[in-house]
């Protein structure tokens, strides 16, 4: 099975627990005006089979430490769902600990296959970062050009099966930021079974250097990262940090 790869990260550290070999997948089908990564948007670039980049990723086995291992990202790696599905089943044979980066925005069930072909895939995951980017319909779709529907009803999915789950979520002022809309979030994921853990991801700018290479316009041309003061607003309200 080969996979689009976009890029190679030897020792992350903010893509699941402890130091991770972390591989992001080319495409995606949102377009977040808050992007950093807008060269992986379309699906090409370096093909690999899943053996090549599970064995790429062994040669750092020593240094999965503090429950370290592989994280697969994107772009959206769920447009590559048997190619993941490989990649983590021979991890999981060498003993690795996986992590899946997603929005969850293709899953679909009345597709046919879909939940079949995800029940597959979560059978090798070890845990599922969910970026939920807005939780009002009509907000994420100003936000990435597409419903939140698919990502709820993942999450949901992810409930009902108790799939380790990490909500992230990033605070992008004027889009995301809202209290009501936080504290909505906070309720629906107070729903979920299995959340771990919920991530406040400051939005930053450090990717408007790639539209200027690109020769696109970046869609938040001016808008500055939140205030420290913001940032732990949004943190009391989803992580449910004290004052």
């Amino acid at each position: 099975m080969q996979g689009y790869v976009h890029s190679f990260e030897s020792f992350g550290t903010v893509d699941g627990p402890g130091i991770r070999f972390v591989v992001f997948l080319s495409g995606c089908p949102l377009r977040c005006k808050y992007c950093h990564n807008p060269d992986t948007q379309v699906q090409g670039g370096q093909t690999f089979e899943a053996a090549e980049v599970a064995a790429r990723a062994l040669k750092y086995k020593s240094y999965f430490t503090g429950g370290g291992g592989v994280t697969v990202s994107g772009g959206e790696p769920l447009m590559q769902t048997d190619f993941v599905t490989e990649l983590f089943t021979i991890l999981k044979s060498k003993g690795i600990h996986t992590a899946l980066d997603t929005s969850g925005c293709l899953f679909d069930e009345r597709k046919e296959g879909i939940a079949e072909a995800y029940e597959k895939l979560l059978s090798v995951t070890d845990l599922v970062l969910l970026d939920i980017k807005h939780i009002d319909e009509t907000a994420h779709g100003r936000l990435t050009g597409q419903s939140n529907k698919n990502t709820l009803a993942f999450a949901r999915f992810l409930s009902k099966r108790k799939i380790k789950t990490w909500i992230r979520h990033v605070l992008v002022p004027g889009y995301t930021d809202d209290d009501d809309a936080l504290k909505r979030l906070r309720a629906f994921i107070d729903t979920l079974e299995a959340v771990e853990r919920v991530e406040v991801l400051p939005y930053h700018t450090m990717g408007e250097v790639k539209y200027e290479k690109l020769g696109r316009e970046y869609p938040l041309k001016g808008v500055l990262p939140p205030t420290e003061e913001r940032v732990e607003n949004a943190k009391r309200i989803l992580e449910k940090l004290s004052k």
